[in-house]
C-alpha cells in the first residue's frame, strides 16, 4: 500500500475518535438503458393485474401520487408480460448488473483520476440477484483490476446498502492508510416484479421500484483539486422483532418483495431517536447538520423523515427529484441524492441516512468544503 498520509489539519473531524481522515475522490451514478414512463408502467400493470387482482384499480391511483415520472430497467417493458422463473430472472440480473457495475465504476474512477489497476479494494453491494463469483469478479477483466485486489461483496442490505456500503468502504480505507477503495452499488429491482402472488406489496413494488447503480472512490489521501469531501464513521441502528417489515420472500419463482404498510408510521415514530444516536456517535448535534441526505424510499417516507427530523416540509428536494426521475432504486438511490446535493453546490456538515431490511437505519456523516487549494 502507499505511504501513510497525515490528516489535513484544516479539515473538520466528522466522527468521534477519528484517527485518520477519509476522503471521497470520485462519485458517479449510472442507469440501465430502458426508460419506463410511469404512465406506461401503469398501463402494463393494469393489463397484468387487472383481471386477476380485484384490488388493483383501487391501488393503481398510487401510480399518480407516488411522485415518480420515470424509472429505468435492465429489461424492456415487454419483458414483464411474460412468465419468468429463477433462471431467466437471474440471467437478466447477471447481464444488466454487470453492465451497470462497469458503467458506474468506470465513471467514478474517471472522476477520481484513478485507473482500475490502482484500486486496492473493491466493495460491491447488491441484494437483487445472486452472482457467485460476485459482480466484482464478473467485471474483473473489463475493469482492469489487479490480481491481488481485495474483494468485499455485501448482500442483503436492501435500501440501506448505499449508506452501509459507504460506511464499510470508509472503515476499510481508514484501516489501510493510502489504500484506494472503490465502492460499487448495483440494484436491478425491476427483475423481481411478481404477478403470481396477488399481494399488495407486489403492486406497490411495481409503482415504486427501478434499477440503477452508483460508485465512489475513497482514500485517506487528501484531494488536491475540487471540493474536499471528508467521510466520518458510519453508524447503524437495528430494531428487534422487525424482520417482517422489509426484505425478500424466496420461492421457486424468484424474490418476492416484503414491503409492510407500516413503514411510514414506523419512520415517524422511531427515526428521530435513531438519528439522535447517530449524531451522538459522531459527536454532532442536530443544529450542526447543514443538510440531511436521505434515501427516498417513497413519497410518504420522505414526508415522514422531514417530520421526524423537524425539517421544513419540502426541504428534501433532491430526494424528491431523484424519486421523480428514477424511482426507488434501493441501495444506490441515496448516492444519487448525495451526488445531486454536492453537484448543486451545497457545502457544510451533512448526514446521510437510509432505512433497510433488518429493520435497520444506517447513517454516515460527511463534510463538504470549498475547493482544495
Amino acid at each position: 500500500m502507499g505511504a501513510k498520509v497525515q490528516a489535513s489539519f484544516d479539515q473538520p473531524l466528522v466522527c468521534k475518535g477519528s484517527v485518520m481522515s477519509v476522503y471521497l475522490h470520485g462519485l458517479s451514478t449510472a442507469l440501465p438503458p430502458h426508460c419506463l414512463k410511469q404512465s406506461e408502467v401503469r398501463k402494463r400493470a393494469s393489463i397484468i393485474f387487472g383481471d386477476t387482482y380485484p384490488q388493483f384499480e383501487r391501488l393503481a391511483t398510487t401510480f399518480d401520487t407516488a411522485g415518480i415520472d420515470t424509472r429505468h430497467s435492465v429489461v424492456p417493458i415487454d419483458w414483464f408480460s411474460d412468465n419468468h422463473g429463477w433462471v431467466d430472472r437471474n440471467a437478466a440480473f447477471m447481464t444488466g448488473a454487470k453492465a451497470m457495475f462497469i458503467d458506474a465504476a468506470q465513471h467514478a474512477l474517471d472522476d477520481a483520476g484513478w485507473r482500475g489497476e490502482d484500486v486496492d479494494c473493491v466493495v460491491s453491494v447488491s441484494s437483487t440477484g445472486i452472482a457467485t463469483p460476485s459482480l466484482d469478479a464478473q467485471a474483473f477483466l473489463e475493469m482492469g483490476f489487479r490480481e491481488d485486489i481485495m474483494r468485499v461483496p455485501l448482500f442483503g442490505l436492501g435500501c440501506a446498502g448505499g449508506v452501509s456500503g459507504l460506511s464499510t468502504a470508509q472503515a476499510i480505507a481508514a484501516g489501510k492508510p493510502g489504500a484506494k477503495v472503490l465502492l460499487v452499488v448495483v440494484e436491478a429491482c425491476s427483475l423481481s416484479f411478481r404477478a403470481d402472488r396477488l399481494q399488495k406489496a407486489d403492486v406497490i413494488a411495481a409503482i415504486l421500484f427501478g434499477d440503477g447503480s452508483a460508485a465512489a472512490c475513497i482514500s485517506t489521501a487528501p484531494p488536491t483539486a475540487g471540493k474536499v469531501i471528508s467521510l466520518g464513521q458510519g453508524h447503524q441502528k437495528i430494531w428487534p422483532d422487525t424482520l417482517d417489515i422489509m426484505g425478500w420472500d424466496v420461492d421457486e419463482i424468484g424474490l418476492g418483495v416484503v414491503f409492510d404498510r407500516s413503514i411510514p408510521a414506523f419512520v415517524s415514530e422511531n427515526f428521530a431517536t435513531a438519528a439522535s444516536g447517530a449524531l451522538q456517535a459522531a459527536d454532532l448535534n442536530h443544529d450542526q447538520i447543514d443538510r440531511y441526505v436521505c434515501h427516498p424510499g417513497g413519497a410518504k417516507v420522505v414526508d415522514a423523515i422531514e417530520g421526524a427530523l423537524h425539517l421544513q416540509q419540502g426541504s428534501l428536494d433532491a430526494e424528491r427529484d431523484t424519486l421523480r426521475s428514477a424511482g426507488n432504486m434501493s441501495a444506490p438511490t441515496v448516492m444519487f441524492v448525495m451526488k445531486a446535493v454536492i453537484d448543486g453546490g451545497q457545502t457544510g456538515q451533512m448526514m446521510s441516512c437510509a432505512l433497510g431490511p433488518g429493520f435497520t437505519a444506517s447513517f454516515l456523516p460527511f463534510h463538504v468544503s470549498a475547493d482544495a487549494a
